[in-house]
């Protein structure tokens, strides 16, 4: 759950990056498995709204997949929570989007005590998420408003950074966050796995394994992801047991029962209901019936106008206390012409300290085309000094 540059937008993490690509679909016209507007069941069609909506208020949890830079997602789960709420007025809100370190400011937030600002401050949302709060505050605002706790459902980016570099097991049992070992992957969890890990950029030309050592870390890394929110929100249902406990996340976390469903069931939490979002334009080929209890049909997006591109240094970086840590760097990028290497921990850009990944993106996100970024960084405790430099506009 690293944090990304590739992209020039601040992501939650390599590992997120990598499953968004997985999940991902190519555009379709000529089929719409699921109408705008309506509730469709993989493999049986339409549902009413009342039934689908009743059908979750009496479950334990319902997972929302949402897909994290669409609005519409975020609307439709405003809209989904709205209702079940009507029906099961108590009720728990988990989010992905917050490690359990800071949960005090979720409960400091719904009590009225912080500001938007302050909140988002308190919560390290820059850190932790960096996705537009925009997309996530009418939500937080619905919690706040109506007195429904919200629950942190997810760890520090340095556990999950650990596991996917030498494996669980070499994670003391004291720096995992109170999180037990995950169940085993399905099969067919293991082969999406397998597929996005495959086609990462960060694998170059080479063709990996299933069985490298790597690899396995990798799926470690997502099944713990994966266990740390479903322990969370079995331990919300088992200490609320007349509440709706409702789990919002990526959509890749909820698809086809993998991921957080196959966790509750192996954590004893039957009563489960998956609900997605869908757009009208998404390819139907992996609209299979094991897909979600049921999805709601979004409209295409609008064609947006082309934006200027914007620069791309091309690493995948995270804050650690020295500064901004080079998790990966892009081949044929601007970082790789440089010389910046992974593991490299960059201090300075422009003359000026950086110690957030927000401050390194909106430094780079200034540079004009042409022009050079002056780099300070430290390589295995040694100063380095380096230049990106950033190609003249065509």
């Amino acid at each position: 759950m690293h944090d990304s540059n590739l992209a020039g937008a601040h992501m939650p993490g390599l590992a997120a990056a990598m499953l968004a690509m997985a999940f991902a679909l190519p555009a379709c016209a000529h089929e719409l498995c699921a109408p705008p507007s309506v509730w469709t069941v993989p493999g049986a069609g339409r549902i009413e709204a009342p039934e689908i909506l009743a059908r979750a208020a009496g479950a334990q949890v319902v997972l929302l997949g949402e897909t994290h830079d669409s609005a519409d997602h975020h609307r439709w789960e405003l809209q989904t929570v709205a209702a079940l709420a009507g029906l099961h007025p108590k009720m728990v809100l988990g989010f992905e989007m917050f490690p359990r370190r800071v949960q005090p400011a979720l409960d400091r937030w719904v009590a009225g005590e912080l500001s938007e600002a302050q909140f988002l401050k308190a919560s390290d949302w820059s850190q932790v998420w960096g996705y537009d709060p925009a997309f996530y505050l009418p939500l937080f605002h619905f919690a706040r408003l109506n007195h429904v706790p919200m629950l942190a459902l997810n760890v520090e980016h340095s556990f999950s950074h650990a596991v996917g570099a030498k494996g669980l097991a070499a994670v003391p049992t004291q720096q995992r966050e109170g999180v037990s070992d995950p169940a085993p992957a399905s099969e067919a969890y293991l082969a999406r796995l397998f597929d996005t890990y495959s086609h990462h950029p960060e694998k170059g030309t080479s063709t990996p394994a299933r069985t490298d050592p790597a690899f396995q870390h990798f799926v470690e890394a997502q099944l713990v992801w994966d266990r740390a929110m479903a322990q969370a929100l079995a331990d919300a249902a088992a200490r609320n047991p007349d509440a709706l406990v409702v789990g919002i996340m990526g959509s890749q976390h909820v698809a086809h029962g993998d991921g957080v469903p196959h966790q509750l069931a192996s954590l004893g939490v039957k009563r489960v209901v998956s609900l997605l979002a869908w757009s009208a334009d998404a390819d139907c080929s992996d609209f299979s019936a094991d897909l979600a209890n049921a999805v709601f049909g979004l409209p295409a997006e609008p064609s947006a106008p082309a934006a200027p591109a914007r620069p791309l240094l091309g690493i995948q970086i995270e804050a650690v206390p020295a500064g901004i840590r080079v998790v990966a760097v892009s081949p044929g990028s601007i970082a790789e012409a440089s010389g910046l290497q992974a593991e490299d921990v960059l201090t300075e850009a422009a003359g000026t300290t950086v110690k957030t990944t927000e401050e390194l993106r909106a430094i780079v996100t200034r540079m004009a085309p042409g022009t050079w970024l002056p780099l300070k960084a430290r390589r295995k405790g040694e100063p380095i000094e380096l230049t990106a430099k950033f190609p003249a506009a065509k």
